[in-house]
């Protein structure tokens, strides 16, 4: 007979342990039970429940035989506390198609204790046992959910066995359920607990998302990004690599740069514009694409250890980083249409300035001042092409070195502006020499910014602007003096023009002297400045029979030849003109009658010996001082004509005072 104590024992144990802590659940709790729909997820449930109802009971003095824990669909969860590993002994199906009837199979069946006799088995290794079984219902349906049984020596098994086991069922079904109880529950707090962080992760998100429209400056975005960073996640390092064409002052702010070793993970999410993760040494690291409608600005890596992130916290990370690189983009955008109106203004301003005057000198000076305050550089120079070399001549520089110089249309980036007519930007001239420059090296610059200044698709000269700094100057500045320098092209041009018409103006197509009126409008300003000058008038004799004899050709020829040696016989100062016809006309400011006279025979001797034909001149001489009575220009030209009269009727090839 089975002792009545014991089972008094096990119905005390279902009362204190474990059921002192389950007690402490609510009664709502203690409604909630299993369903059938969740019959094929609970087994690790019953393993575990099993495993420590063993444990509990385990000084308790028991049935002689094997415990085994089946589940409804017929699986052997446990025996004693073990995984089978003997499937022969004791089979991991207690199907009856499998193994035939057994008390576990019939009490499942019948919903009732249930004890089999040996004889009664027809699973070989099962004839030498008895099978006691009891199922285990959930507590408000009924259903069974698990059966427990007992495997007793043949012959042996009886009620009282029986009843024991049903009171261990209770105190098995016990445990069960304060498992099922304690699993709810740390899914409810779980739950519960994602549900707060989840509700904090959206006030913090709202937040940050409502302090980072509140700029508009791209700096303060930047700024407000990290930081709310550094307090949400205090563990985590981030940095913000952004593409080459911004530059901040932030410490964590970088250049994004390809080429170094540690950049693999943010190109490829820059490349891609999708999150990439990486684990290793312990370590989990993110690099989040920061992108707007427009494209992708930069990336935003952080590094922090492993099992520290969720997949909420990648979420989070990933709405922040989205919202960061909208608002980027719309300070950016900002920033660059205020940009932008500054550059419409600032070209409005220069072209109407460049227009103003169409001296080109003037058009230089002014444009040189002006890009050198635009670009905060140091020096600035300004080349044109001359159009029967296509040599650059500097026309304007703050570089007294190079003033007047030329250089070949191959000559350093002079040279590579030629070959592909777009703008040059150079960050570092030191690192990075593709080409030599004078101008770099006098000047000592790192920092070049150049354009081509266009005409029609012709190149016509160039402007470089350099910084002894290197990485001075941006794409913005590139962009920038590629407009501008369409607008001094044209400037200089027009100014180009407008002193080539003005040169065909006042000169003689034919020798390139001055036109006559030319002449008289300068000797009535030097008659206004200056206390004395002197004019020569040349007539060459007896042109008429050089066009007779020889034709007009060669008589051309004799007007072009003769006024060659009159310019190479006067100053730069002086000022030589076609009179009219074959009269030609010099005047020498602040030269006395004696000088003159020296300069003219000059003229007259080498007529005579450097023509041929041979043709000579005879030339009238006369002068004004301001202490005349009357001075004019009509009265000094009269006088120099009387004198060339004199020379006439004196035999001519001679001069004449007058």
């Amino acid at each position: 007979m089975v002792n009545k104590r014991k089972i008094q024992q096990l119905e005390d144990m279902d009362h204190n342990s474990p059921s002192g802590t389950r007690q402490q659940f609510p009664g709502w709790l203690q409604k909630q039970d299993l369903t059938e729909a969740d019959l094929p997820y609970i087994h690790p449930l019953l393993v575990n429940s099993f495993t420590d109802w063993l444990e509990d009971v385990d000084r308790f003095p028991w049935l002689n035989g094997q415990m085994v824990l089946l589940h409804p669909d017929g699986t052997n969860i446990l025996v004693n506390g073990q995984l089978v590993e003997d499937k022969e002994a004791c089979p991991v199906s207690w199907n009856t198609e499998v193994i035939g009837p057994t008390a576990a199979t019939t009490a499942l069946a019948t919903c009732r204790p249930t004890l089999m006799r040996a004889e009664e088995h027809q699973f070989p290794k099962f004839k030498a046992f008895d099978s006691i079984a009891v199922p285990i219902f959930t507590r408000t349906t009924g259903i069974p959910y698990a059966v427990i049984a007992c495997l007793l020596p043949a012959g042996i098994a009886q009620a009282g066995d029986l009843k024991l086991l049903q009171a261990a069922a209770l105190h098995l079904r016990s445990c069960i359920y304060y498992h099922f109880e304690s699993l709810f529950v740390g899914s409810l707090l779980r739950e519960q607990t994602l549900t707060k962080k989840e509700e904090r992760r959206r006030n913090i998100l709202f937040d940050v998302m409502r302090r980072l429209n509140d700029h508009m400056d791209v700096e303060n975005v930047l700024s407000e990004v990290l930081d709310s960073l550094e307090q949400l996640y205090p563990v985590c390092k981030a940095d913000l690599f952004l593409s080459q064409d911004y530059n901040s002052n932030i410490e964590k702010v970088k250049p994004l740069a390809f080429h170094l070793n540690d950049m693999d993970l943010c190109k490829s999410a820059f490349v891609d514009g999708r999150i990439r993760e990486e684990h290793s040494q312990g370590r989990h690291r993110l690099a989040l694409p920061l992108a707007g409608k427009q494209g992708v600005y930069g990336v935003l890596r952080l590094d922090l250890p492993d099992n520290e992130f969720d997949e909420a916290d990648i979420n989070f990370l990933t709405i922040l980083a989205g919202a960061a690189g909208a608002t980027f983009e719309k300070a950016k955008l900002h920033e660059q249409a205020n940009i932008l109106v500054g550059e419409l203004r600032l070209i409005n301003e220069l072209t109407q300035r460049l227009n103003s005057s169409l001296k080109l000198s003037d058009t230089l000076q002014f444009a040189s001042a002006e890009l050198l305050n635009i670009f905060k550089s140091d020096k600035c120079t300004i080349f044109q092409v001359e159009p029967a070399t296509c040599d650059f001549v500097v026309l304007s520089t703050n570089v007294e070195e190079i003033i007047g110089s030329k250089y070949p249309k191959d000559y350093g980036f002079l040279g590579v502006m030629w070959e592909t007519k777009e703008p040059i930007i150079l960050s570092d001239y030191f690192s990075a020499t593709p080409v030599g420059s004078e101008l770099m090296d006098i000047t000592n610059s790192r920092s070049l910014l150049a354009a081509p200044l266009l005409l029609n698709g012709d190149l016509i000269g160039a402007v470089m602007i350099t910084k002894r700094e290197a990485n001075h100057f941006s794409y913005d500045n590139y962009k920038l003096l590629q407009v501008l320098s369409t607008h001094l092209g044209l400037a200089m041009s027009n100014a180009t023009l407008h002193a080539e018409v003005r040169r065909m103006v006042i000169t003689d197509n034919l020798t390139g002297l001055f036109a006559r009126h030319y002449l008289n409008e300068r000797i009535g300003r030097k008659q206004n400045r200056d206390a004395s000058g002197s004019l020569i008038v040349v007539d060459i004799d007896h042109f008429k029979k050089i066009n007779d004899t020889y034709g007009h050709q060669v008589g051309d020829d004799i007007l072009i030849h003769v006024s060659s040696i009159i310019r190479g016989s006067i100053r730069d100062d002086d000022i030589a003109a076609r009179w009219g016809g074959e009269e030609l006309a010099i005047y020498l400011p602040l030269l006395g009658l004696e000088q003159t006279e020296r300069v003219a025979e000059r003229i007259r001797s080498r007529v005579e010996s450097e023509t041929s034909p041979q043709v000579t001149v005879s030339c009238g001489i006369s002068e004004w001082r301001s202490t005349d009575e009357k001075v004019s220009v009509e009265s000094l030209f009269y006088k120099a004509d009387m004198a060339l009269y004199d020379a006439k009727r004196h035999g001519r090839n001679c001069v004449m005072i007058g």
